[in-house]
């Protein structure tokens, strides 16, 4: 017993040292495996703010879906016109959380050009680049502090290196992995170099958000015609059978079935048609995998 407590006192002694001459003992855990744990469903949700599973978004989605058809039912007495809205309530949430994680992945790369000036201030101030990263966690730009709030804990327990290697699997955006492989090259090798690389990489990041932001612009139009253009017959569709009426009569029927079958198919076709020819190219990471093509 008196062998382990000279143990642990001696333990205590040299971390607390270390803490007081400012070299403290640095605790890195192995994580290599944290990356794969996580399935690209599950990252696609993490960056759209759910923490949720993979499988509990799946059923909420369907039980929206369920209750869009029996609403849908309810309203227009037909089973062939409430499955269209039904399908489509069921797909809503994907839509509404896909333009969720867009937005939130949008704030940090617009905040990655002011984040890097924050950095090359706090490292002329005299800061190193670790302290400058937890300063940034703490009073950086507003999208930047939410991707980077759990960033100083991870550095404590495993080190600047994987805490960076962290925050960018979960983010996984192209532009944050060029940003987070410099600064993990910039806090092992960089030394007096450091301020001018991060003033580089903070105007080539600024000359990349213009040009996404160009082609953004120049095809939101386009965009909104189509979404438009695929609501509008449905809605018109759903009025025309809300009352008893000759329209609610047929659509009732075999003929009014097939009628609806064919119009919903041509309609997912054409939709699915223009987003094709609308859709930006997806830029290839190159420092981890791509959920830009997951399915939920």
């Amino acid at each position: 017993m008196n062998l382990l407590a000279a143990l642990a006192a001696a333990v205590f002694v040299y971390f607390a040292v270390g803490y007081i001459v400012g070299s403290a003992p640095r605790l890195a855990l192995p994580v290599t495996r944290r990356r794969r744990d996580l399935s690209d469903a599950q990252i696609w949700l993490i960056q759209a703010g759910l923490e949720v599973t993979p499988g509990k978004f799946r059923l909420w989605s369907l039980g929206i879906g369920v209750v869009g058809f029996l609403l849908a039912l309810a309203v227009t007495g037909s089973i062939w016109i409430a499955v269209p809205p039904a399908f489509a309530l069921t797909f809503l949430p994907r839509w509404f959380y896909a333009r969720r994680r867009v937005r939130r992945l949008g704030e940090v790369l617009e905040a990655w050009p002011d984040g890097l000036r924050h950095l090359v201030a706090s490292v002329r101030s005299g800061l190193s680049l670790p302290v400058a990263l937890e300063e940034l966690s703490r009073n950086g730009p507003d999208g930047l502090r939410s991707a980077f709030a759990r960033y100083p804990t991870l550095a404590q327990v495993f080190g600047v290196r994987a805490a960076l290697e962290i925050v960018r699997d979960e983010l996984a955006d192209p532009t944050t992995d060029r940003v987070i492989e410099v600064l993990i090259l910039a806090t092992e090798r960089g030394g007096a170099l450091v301020p001018d690389i991060l003033h580089d990489l903070a105007e080539a990041t600024s000359q990349d958000i213009r040009t996404l932001e160009e082609i953004r612009t120049n095809s939101l139009e386009q965009r909104l015609n189509a979404r438009v253009v695929f609501a509008i017959p449905w809605l018109v569709l759903v009025l025309l059978t809300a009352r008893p009426s000759a329209y609610r009569e047929f659509y009732q029927s075999s003929a009014g079935f097939v009628v609806v079958a064919v119009a919903a198919v041509l309609s997912l076709l054409g939709s699915w048609w223009v987003a094709r020819l609308g859709k930006e190219p997806d830029e290839q990471r190159v420092f981890g995998g791509s959920t830009s093509g997951v399915r939920l």
